[in-house]
């Protein structure tokens, strides 16, 4: 490795201990002088090795504060994930809701529409019963509407549970909570489907309502 410059080199690299005198001992004051230049030497030599210690700290202090402030900046994208998280998984739950509706509005627009289609056939007499198809008509839609239930049930606890532990990582400095967290329009499309599911069934059974 390359020796750095002298004149880059801190002050204690460039002067080394300097070594004990030899002194005449016959000559006391002579020898008191020497000794006494030599201690001063020392001094100057600690004091050079306390401004290199100063140094030292100051650029751990420095390389601390660079450290803080980069775990500040993790910490904040760690908050700014965990926020974007909840809105994956709420989205997530609204994704779940959506494949439900489209099945449930499968079987209650299926079942609806074989329901009238025998019922048709059988009012202009080509055919003399249409009971069966009817039936089966309705166990579909009824089937939708059970269904549509169940994923209405769970969506409603699951964003509860969630909107919970959302609220509680906010109150503990775990989450910002900045982001909106909206009612859920799905939900709300699926409970008008089910009023819709609902009506439907009852004009088909008692053979009433808006769709009979």
């Amino acid at each position: 490795m390359a020796t750095p410059p002298e004149s880059n080199a801190p002050k204690w690299s460039r002067q080394p201990v300097p070594p004990i005198p030899v002194v005449d001992e016959s000559n006391a004051d002579a020898a008191s002088v020497t000794f006494s230049k030599y201690r001063t030497g020392l001094s100057n030599h600690r004091t050079d090795l306390s401004e290199h210690r100063t140094e030292l700290s100051e650029h751990r202090t420095a390389l601390s504060e660079h450290r803080t402030s980069l775990s500040d900046d993790r910490t904040e994208m760690s908050l700014r994930r965990t926020g974007m998280s909840f809105q994956r998984t709420r989205l997530s739950a609204d994704r779940t809701l959506m494949s439900v509706i489209r099945t449930s509005l499968s079987l209650i627009s299926f079942g609806f529409t074989i329901f009238q289609v025998f019922q048709k056939l059988r009012e202009n007499n080509v055919i003399e019963s249409a009971a069966a198809p009817r039936n089966f008509g309705v166990a579909l839609v009824a089937l939708g509407i059970a269904m549509l239930i169940v994923g209405i049930v769970y969506e409603a606890q699951f964003m509860l549970a969630l909107r919970a532990e959302r609220r509680k990582m906010v109150a503990e400095g775990h989450l910002h909570g900045e982001s909106p967290f909206p009612p859920s329009m799905t939900l709300i499309t699926a409970l008008l489907l089910l009023v819709i599911g609902i009506a439907a069934v009852i004009s088909m059974v008692f053979r009433v309502g808006p769709f009979f």
